[in-house]
């Protein structure tokens, strides 16, 4: 950490941001990492890993979660639906609502692009120390939970 960096980041103020940027180049960089041929958008595959950890929703329920306005959600789920990563079917105990899942290709999909991100993350944390990795096991819950709040 170069001089300036160690001060800014003395103060929440100047850790708030050294965060933010570090937090958005990994996610630039993971981004990059795409399974090959996965044309699906940033959003797309968010929704995909909202429907594999929750299980079938409303697209409000997934504009919430991913704090996106409905009308927004509504066409990357659209787009889902046309290209056989999601479906949708009426609810059982509410007869005004659609629910949307995850097809078997949308789990597929999302998997493997899963597989390939953690790989990539993988290898660039076997290059890292082992204090430096046993430091990253801690952080990592504290960045889930600011993540989170």
């Amino acid at each position: 950490m170069t001089p300036t960096v160690q001060s800014a980041s003395r103060t929440d103020s100047g850790l708030a941001s050294e965060l933010r940027l570090s937090v958005m180049r990994l996610s630039r960089r993971l981004r990059g990492e795409r399974e090959p041929g996965n044309t699906l958008s940033v959003a797309a595959l968010s929704a995909l890993g909202i429907l594999f950890r929750e299980g079938e929703c409303t697209v409000g329920a997934l504009a919430a979660h991913e704090r996106v306005q409905p009308p927004s959600m509504t066409r990357t789920v659209n787009h889902l639906v046309e290209e056989g990563y999601a479906a949708r079917r009426p609810s059982q105990t509410d007869g005004r609502a659609t629910l949307v899942d995850l097809t078997e290709h949308g789990r597929e999909v999302l998997l493997a692009d899963r597989r390939r991100r953690d790989a990539w993350l993988a290898q660039r944390l076997r290059d890292l120390t082992p204090d430096e990795r046993a430091l990253l096991r801690q952080v990592a819950p504290l960045l889930q939970r600011l993540a989170t709040s």
